[in-house]
């Protein structure tokens, strides 16, 4: 069998195992070896083979890990969903409590909870939304 059907064999099975890990060093593996294969038609021989793909791969490891670290240290640009009205402003629409109440956020119209349990919130007060507990929001007065 040609070397480089015996590459392609394995850039191949090494890009299968890299569906199920999703952890990029395979993905990259591959590539290495898939860029051997080539290297490999060409008709180099086999100890230039073997150094083509530890270069390869391990540049491509030494390359592209810190950068994938550094995407997954940074913190999302965004927060989306519930999580981004967390901070926001509400108005009070009916008198809140520790047991409820309605505040509208940014056009919305939600249920809420004073944060402090003893509090009563005056309809047209502003309050800050501290928390989101499923659909509720929990307020505290603005000072």
């Amino acid at each position: 069998m040609d070397s480089w059907i015996v590459w392609l064999i394995l850039a191949a099975a090494l890009g299968v195992a890299e569906l199920f890990t999703l952890t990029a060093a395979m993905g990259i593996i591959s590539v290495a070896a898939l860029l051997t294969a080539g290297v490999a038609a060409i008709g180099l021989p086999p100890g230039l083979q073997l150094l083509v793909f530890v270069l390869a791969s391990g540049g491509g490891l030494l390359g592209l890990r810190p950068l994938a670290m550094r995407h997954l240290k940074q913190a999302p640009a965004q927060r989306f969903g519930v999580s981004a009205l967390v901070g926001k402003s509400a108005y009070v629409t009916h008198e809140v409590t520790g047991r409820g109440g309605r505040v509208k956020i940014g056009g919305e119209e939600w249920s809420a909870r004073a944060y402090d349990e003893t509090l009563v919130i005056p309809v047209g007060t502003t309050v800050d939304v501290f928390e989101i507990e499923g659909a509720t929001a929990l307020v505290y007065p603005r000072e």
